[in-house]
């Protein structure tokens, strides 16, 4: 298997990290109070990026998971607000419209997307659903040529600022996943409301999203009660991408610890000469780069959409890997990781967000193990791993 990157990628990255890096991260502290990084939009805007995951027909520049893996990996690295922002353009949201929704709706919203001018929010959560989407109760009911939401959701990033809203909603009041359906809300809607309720440690804010009694046309309809099944398989590509976002998170901690650890002195040696220091630096390294075959690996598993448990299982590992990194580069910092005005402080409270969106580590362990007890082949095992 190889995971080498194509000369057009690396191209992509050299362009991407140099923007990140000289000019996103100079200035990521300015959003670590929840503020949105327009400026940084319309940059990305301008080189192309906004437009990666629509396809060409519609004015963007139809790439893969992997490229796109890629790109929001060097973002987190300089500015975690703007991953985030981006996470929302080239994510679930780009990939429904373009797979899913009508042909009227793509030509509409699709052009837009590519070159930055609208924002997007996907919206599932709910005060009491969470990974239990059957439970929602935000419901959608079709009348004639129009549709008519009502509910709540919330923790919804980039609520404030969307142009379009992608909505989970139950259709027609049919219980239980049979029920959920999805439909597309813009902004300026008789009855729609979003107010930002929740800063986060990471610096982002989350904001609850209110539906009094909104109507759209029949055609916002992308998916009525039981065609969501196949819809939710672009939740493997967004896995793959929150964990780009971690692994980037905890590449940008591995590099802060590496620059301390040579300028660093401590008891007449530089701290990086101490075996304990050393260690822990090696044992960071051989994580990130556990994480980054597992992810690159599920990224190419699968076109549009990877393999949900190569996903699974990248995610996973992703998560808990930025959390265990960023740890570590705190601790090599002291008393200085503590602090706002060192780095590694802010990538430390960034990387738990992972485990939460898109399906925590826990449910995915449940989902995976699930598949091995169901499906794995033992005549053949690891040989057919890919298979199961």
């Amino acid at each position: 298997m190889d995971f080498r990157i194509s000369d057009e990628q690396r191209q992509m990255v050299a362009m991407v990290r140099e923007v990140s890096q000289h000019e996103f991260k100079p200035n990521a502290a300015r959003y670590h109070d929840g503020s949105f990084p327009w400026d940084n939009l319309k940059r990305l805007g301008e080189l192309g990026v906004t437009g990666m995951a629509v396809p060409k027909e519609y004015g963007g520049l139809g790439l893969g998971t992997l490229d796109v893996a890629l790109v929001l990996e060097e973002l987190a690295k300089g500015c975690y607000a703007t991953a985030m922002m981006m996470l929302g353009e080239l994510g679930v949201q780009t990939r429904i419209i373009s797979s899913f929704a009508p042909e009227s709706l793509r030509r509409r919203m699709l052009p837009k997307i590519a070159t930055g001018e609208f924002v997007l929010a996907i919206c599932i959560t709910e005060p009491d659903a969470g990974s239990d989407a059957g439970a929602m109760r935000t419901n959608t009911n079709i009348d004639g040529d129009r549709a008519i939401v009502n509910g709540m959701k919330t923790m919804i990033s980039r609520a404030e600022e969307a142009d379009v809203f992608i909505v989970f909603t139950r259709v027609n009041n049919v219980p239980g996943g049979k029920g959920v359906g999805c439909v597309l809300v813009e902004k300026g809607a008789v009855g729609l409301s979003a107010k930002a309720s929740f800063h986060t440690m990471g610096g982002e804010m989350l904001s609850e999203v209110r539906f009094d009694d909104v109507v759209v046309p029949e055609e916002n309809v992308i998916s009525r009660e039981g065609g969501t099944k196949k819809m939710f398989t672009a939740f493997n590509m967004q896995r793959c991408l929150n964990s780009a976002i971690c692994l980037g998170l905890a590449e940008g901690a591995f590099n802060e610890s590496v620059r301390y650890l040579r300028d660093r002195s401590a008891f007449g040696s530089r701290i990086g000469d101490y075996q304990g220091q050393r260690w822990r630096l090696a044992n960071m390294y051989r994580d990130i780069e556990a994480a980054r075959g597992l992810l690159y690996r599920a990224c190419v598993s699968g076109d549009p959409f990877p393999d949900p448990r190569q996903a699974a299982l990248a995610k996973i590992y992703c998560n808990e890997m930025a959390v265990q990194v960023t740890d570590e580069a705190r601790k090599i910092h002291g008393g200085y990781g503590y602090t706002d005005e060192f780095a590694v402080s802010h990538f430390f409270r960034q990387a738990p967000f992972g485990g939460s969106g898109g399906g925590t580590p826990d449910l995915l362990r449940n989902m995976v193990g699930k598949a091995l007890i169901d499906d794995f082949d033992l005549a053949n095992d690891f040989a057919a791993m890919n298979t199961f």
